[in-house]
């Protein structure tokens, strides 16, 4: 099966703190593949990296078949036409109303005409449930509406690869029924390769065809909902069960709270 992304030995760093070391990692055409990872393990991070957003210090990363970083500008802003985007804070313009919203990037990147626009627009609303509400503005929507609208925004130039950052943050239970739903439905729909990153397990698993869990810069466990939840590796037994103990660390880090408090304190000699 071909790759719609493939990773190998990528290394990032902001600065002096080190993102990722030596991952590696591939997504095949027309399957929904979940990236896991505690907050802070460079999830987000990696999709930015996919996208062109960011330059890796070491590695290779290539989508569909291109490497990504090798590119002009004018290629990268065409491959972007192939790939959508669902942000994590879904990142709607709130001047524009739910239509103008998903019209914006047909708009911009195409000379449509205005009933095109339209019908398109339509279309992509009608899938995720919403053509009723293509009036409203933003802000007057739910939660789950605005991940709905973002999602229609997404599809709006029918790209080949979606990625969803933390799609299911902070949504209700019927919200996020209705997102994991849609995942699945879209990817099958419409053909497409989905990346789906979060922390949320459950709903991971319950979308994706394979899963990749990322710590402390690379690989730390791959397989398919089954495989995961099994695993005797003791980190993902913690991070799947939602385990208290174990290698999963909670703080930062940083040198020991009684030298940070030393070198702190006015009173220092």
């Amino acid at each position: 099966m071909a790759d719609a992304i493939e990773i190998n030995d990528l290394h990032f760093s902001y600065g002096d703190l080190e993102v990722f070391r030596g991952l590696s990692l591939r997504i095949p055409v027309g399957q929904v593949v979940a990236i896991l990872g505690a907050s802070g393990s460079g999830k987000s991070t990696l999709l930015k990296i996919i996208g062109g957003q960011l330059e890796p210090g070491a590695g290779s990363v290539k989508v569909a078949g291109a490497n990504v970083h090798e590119l002009s500008t004018a290629e990268l802003y065409r491959l972007r036409l192939e790939v959508g985007m669902m942000f994590q804070n879904s990142g709607l313009f709130t001047d524009l109303s739910v239509f103008d919203n998903i019209a914006f990037p047909i708009r911009e990147n195409f000379q449509p005409t205005e009933e095109l626009v339209r019908r398109i627009v339509l279309m992509k609303l009608h899938a995720v449930g919403l053509r009723g509400a293509r009036d409203m503005m933003p802000n007057d929507l739910s939660g789950g509406m605005t991940r709905r609208v973002a999602l229609a925004r997404a599809i709006a130039t029918d790209p080949k690869l979606m990625m969803y950052d933390e799609p299911f943050a902070g949504l209700d239970p019927i919200s996020l029924n209705h997102i994991c739903h849609l995942i699945r439905d879209l990817n099958e729909a419409l053909g497409l390769t989905s990346v789906v990153v979060t922390y949320d397990v459950k709903q991971a698993l319950t979308v994706a065809d394979y899963a990749y869990v990322i710590s402390d810069g690379g690989i730390v466990g791959k397989g398919t909902p089954k495989e995961i939840e099994s695993s005797s590796s003791p980190y993902l037994k913690q991070f799947v069960n939602a385990l208290p103990d174990g290698p999963v660390r909670f703080h930062f880090p940083a040198p020991p709270l009684e030298q940070d408090l030393r070198l702190s304190s006015p009173d220092r000699a």
